[in-house]
């Protein structure tokens, strides 16, 4: 496994905005291809997804004839949602939106202010986003064996966020390597599971964990399964970036809609998310402010277990203990057992040290 002299730091830095394991999780929406090839659909995907306050919106950028051969067959859940009529290559081509396109979507997410990203499939696309000045490069579970393209995409200088969908940790290590022996080692890693929508029993969020430990760098989660109680779980369990698919319909044509959120959904799990972190606390165990209120009326405290005169020696069988939790606590018990009481006091009457004395 990796040696702790090649390990970087657990907090990268994208666009001003720092993601690690101790900072707010980095909420990426992935519109993917669910514009269906139309720019204006784009467009409304920027917009929705800036409305349910993510932090990015990610893309797909592809020369369709680069990245898949005429032999290419779909994936079961594509030719689910497409057909089997088509070749992948053909459906990619429909998909596929030019690099002029990718200019005013970026343009427009500036505008909206949220962090436009798109996922790169090959050299001219990666090379293509970087003179963008796209300030992250997503890597996706397909490419993480092609060594030659995260070479590439690394040597660019930019931070990487990798997912490792259908790895081994093996393969992972091997994918690690090749990116910080280029110098490289602003590295964010993504548990995932490619399969759409991914089973819940097959999740393994504890991944999560494994990959943090080998490898010490931020980790998060790219979640295909329907919808948002696994992406809670994985920031309860520290993922530092989420990453969901969303659409604007999930009726509409194409090979993600139906594993995708709708734009309540998307807002819904940000809600969530943000909930959740916050809930999360710091480890430390004290009473918090809401609390105090109750803690006074549910506690309890040393009362006259009767009405007892002024100059009585206390003996147990004169105390006991009730609510509310305002005067002398259990604790005291021992110290003033045995004490004089210096006036008399009613049955239930709290306890207090002006009311004793040592004689």
């Amino acid at each position: 496994m990796l040696k702790t002299s090649e390990r970087p730091s657990e907090v990268i830095e994208i666009a001003g905005r720092k993601v690690g394991h101790d900072e707010p999780c980095f909420i990426v929406a992935e519109a993917g291809v669910n514009h269906n090839g139309d720019i204006r659909q784009a467009f409304r995907l920027v917009d929705a997804a800036q409305a349910a306050g993510a932090d990015a919106i990610k893309f797909q950028t592809f020369r369709s004839e680069k990245v898949i051969s005429v032999h290419a067959p779909k994936a079961g859940y594509q030719r689910e949602t497409t057909g089997s009529s088509e070749s992948q290559l053909n459906m990619a081509q429909r998909l596929e939106l030019s690099f002029d396109a990718f200019r005013e979507i970026a343009a427009h997410a500036r505008k909206k202010g949220i962090l436009f990203m798109s996922t790169p499939f090959d050299e001219d696309s990666a090379d293509f986003l970087d003179e963008l000045g796209m300030p992250v490069f997503k890597i996706p579970s397909g490419e993480i064996t092609h060594l030659p393209f995260l070479e590439i995409v690394a040597r660019k200088g930019r931070p990487v966020i990798l997912s490792t969908g259908m790895s081994t940790l093996d393969e992972v290590e091997t994918a690690v390597r090749t990116i910080f022996q280029t110098g490289n080692r602003r590295l964010i890693l993504l548990h995932c599971v490619s399969a759409y929508p991914a089973p819940h029993q097959e999740v393994n969020l504890r991944v999560m964990h494994s990959m943090r430990s080998v490898f010490a760098v931020p980790v998060g989660f790219s979640d295909h399964t329907q919808g948002i109680e696994v992406a809670l779980a994985a920031v309860a369990l520290g993922a530092c970036v989420i990453e969901k698919h969303f659409t604007l319909d999930r009726t509409m044509p194409g090979p993600d809609h139906r594993a995708s959120l709708a734009p309540d959904e998307l807002r819904a799990l940000v809600t969530s998310i943000r909930n959740v972190e916050s809930a999360l606390g710091d480890g430390n165990k004290r009473p918090r402010a809401s609390e105090m209120d109750v803690r006074a009326v549910a506690r309890r405290s040393i009362v006259a277990a009767r009405v007892l005169r002024a100059g009585t020696r206390l003996a147990e069988r004169d105390l006991t203990l009730k609510r509310p939790g305002t005067g002398l606590a259990s604790k005291d018990m021992p110290s003033v057992i045995g004490r004089v009481t210096r006036r008399a006091l009613a049955k239930d009457e709290l306890l207090d040290w002006s009311a004793l004395s040592d004689e």
